[in-house]
């Protein structure tokens, strides 16, 4: 059985293209803001991508010390679902189109796409900090650029999600650093 595919509306209800920058209502040159959208569309990328893994991983781990790392990791994956939505309306108020599929999310992807499979508690936990990190260090390059572009709403909302991101991966590296997060088999 194949599946459906989602009627294309036509042209003529087309308001604007995919990976495009038009006018916006805030002032910010075109030009400045469509180097912000491109820079939110990355950390928009990175945020889906980690979100999905921390799901993931919730959805998959097992075993007699989990319990806190699930409660964790389903608080995180919501607090990375309210930044993607605060940075995907930004970038539309900027005049861009926010990343909004899996074809954007791999054309803008800051890091890889952790493999389907299921695996251990520890290694989940060391590639969902990997991601933390890669985040954390792109982000602060968006908050300067939005400092350098002369845009402060997008520098107070990045840095407001940077302080989040970061709290979240020093809590990845308690869990890390407890070695009982191993299965035994007693």
């Amino acid at each position: 059985m194949s599946a459906p595919h989602l009627r294309n509306p036509g042209a003529d209800a087309l308001r604007q293209e995919w990976d495009t920058v038009v006018d916006n209502e805030l002032r910010l040159d075109r030009d400045a803001a469509a180097r912000v959208v491109e820079a939110l569309n990355a950390d928009l990328s990175g945020l889906y991508i980690l979100f999905n893994q921390l799901r993931k991983h919730y959805w998959t781990l097992e075993g007699r010390e989990v319990r806190p790392v699930v409660e964790f990791l389903e608080d995180a994956a919501d607090r990375l679902s309210e930044a993607t939505d605060e940075i995907a309306i930004r970038v539309h108020a900027l005049g861009g189109v926010p990343v909004n599929g899996p074809m954007g999310i791999r054309q803008h992807a800051p890091m890889g796409i952790e493999a389907a499979d299921v695996y251990a508690l520890r290694p989940s936990l060391e590639n969902d900090l990997e991601a933390y990190a890669v985040l954390v260090a792109q982000l602060r390059e968006h908050v300067a650029l939005a400092q350098e572009l002369g845009d402060e709403t997008t520098v107070e909302i990045l840095r407001g999600h940077l302080r989040t991101i970061e709290e979240d991966a020093h809590d990845v590296e308690k869990f890390l650093a407890d070695d009982t997060l191993v299965r035994t088999d007693e």
